[in-house]
């Protein structure tokens, strides 16, 4: 058979692997319409496991590296969760960029219930309130978001997984307020640190408040004439809001990383990361000598962070990012040296990368 012939039948192959995935998707649609229905919680750690267990009993079967096929499998079954239509508290009122962020993450269906503060969210996926909760953790341009970590400190949550949304924001006013009218601008701090340039510009007061949408909200309640907020074209939309400007962020590179919340984190899935906090003595060398463990067994840093311990003056938690699931060898061993390496130790959770 020749080369092209063989390139037709791969062609022929993938067409009725995606046709089957697609049919996969419908019915993992239904179930999660059944389980509302029925009231039950859509996220099944349990089923999961099972059909995880049956992959891998059929990989046997055909002679194939078993963790490859479970590994795709990973993401055949996050693409079916994402449409079962998920409850995900989310930080801010609809229209907020966490709430864009869950939506991107769990797909249109998704059921996204807003919650006053990051406080409430973890609140809420610690009660079983919701399934998962979502949380900004650092932005390109303004960096990290400190009180996500603190709360992640303090929390039995488990980060199960991430996303990077490109944020574009907007000007937007009462459908009656003319740009020269602005006096005032309201939102988040990140975001009005975000658009410095076109404010200054502006000559306005600046007012932080607790999140973006809340701001074009608050505008839009009060009938205010003489203000803008910065906040997407989405809660512009949703809140019947003109928009005076848009893409005023300094840099067109403007990405928030967000962290999604669980009570378990995820299987290995062949292309994970894993975060974790931890505090080492206030001695010479200590932190080098723990990064170097890492180093000693190949696992990459994509990310280390300082946070005061709140404890004692001058002494810090330290976040770190790295390459690899907890349960991967090198990354398991490294966490196994850890634990005599620190004062304190956590691992807040392994989940896949996003790139």
């Amino acid at each position: 058979m020749s080369l092209e012939d063989l390139r037709k039948r791969i062609d022929k192959t993938d067409a009725e692997i995606v046709k089957l995935i697609s049919e996969r998707i419908r019915i993992a649609r239904e179930i999660g319409k059944e389980k509302i229905r029925e009231g039950k919680q859509i996220n099944d750690r349990a089923r999961e496991k099972k059909v995880s267990e049956h992959i891998r009993s059929i990989a046997r079967s055909e002679n194939m590296d078993q963790e490859v096929i479970e590994s795709i499998y990973q993401q055949i079954m996050t693409a079916c969760r994402r449409t079962q239509g998920t409850e995900v508290a989310f930080p801010g009122e609809p229209g907020a960029y966490s709430e864009e962020a869950a939506l991107k993450f769990f797909g249109p269906l998704a059921i996204t219930k807003p919650q006053e503060s990051l406080e409430s969210v973890f609140r809420a996926v610690e009660q079983d309130e919701v399934q998962f909760g979502i949380a900004p953790i650092e932005n390109s341009l303004e960096g990290t978001i400190g009180r996500s970590y603190d709360l992640l400190l303090t929390s039995s949550l488990k980060v199960c997984g991430e996303l990077e949304l490109h944020v574009t924001h907007c000007l937007v006013a009462n459908p009656e307020t003319r740009l020269d009218a602005v006096k005032k601008v309201y939102s988040h701090p990140q975001a009005l640190g975000q658009c410095r340039t076109f404010l200054k510009q502006l000559g306005c007061r600046l007012v932080p408040t607790s999140d973006t949408a809340t701001s074009a909200k608050m505008i839009k309640e009060k009938g205010l004439t003489d203000a803008g907020a910065i906040a997407s074209a989405r809660a512009a939309e949703i809140y019947q809001m003109k928009i005076l400007a848009r893409e005023i962020e300094d840099n067109p590179s403007n990405f928030t990383r967000f962290f999604i919340l669980a009570k378990e984190d995820c299987p290995p899935s062949g292309n994970d990361k894993t975060s974790i906090v931890f505090s080492v003595k206030h001695k010479p060398m200590a932190l080098y000598d723990l990064l170097n463990k890492f180093a000693s067994k190949g696992v990459n840093l994509t990310k280390i962070e300082s946070r005061p311990t709140r404890q004692k003056a001058w002494e810090y938690n330290f976040y770190l990012d790295f390459e690899g699931h907890r349960e991967d060898k090198a990354p398991k061993e490294v966490l196994a040296n850890l634990e005599e390496a620190t004062l304190f130790l956590r691992v807040l959770g392994s989940y896949p990368k996003t790139n």
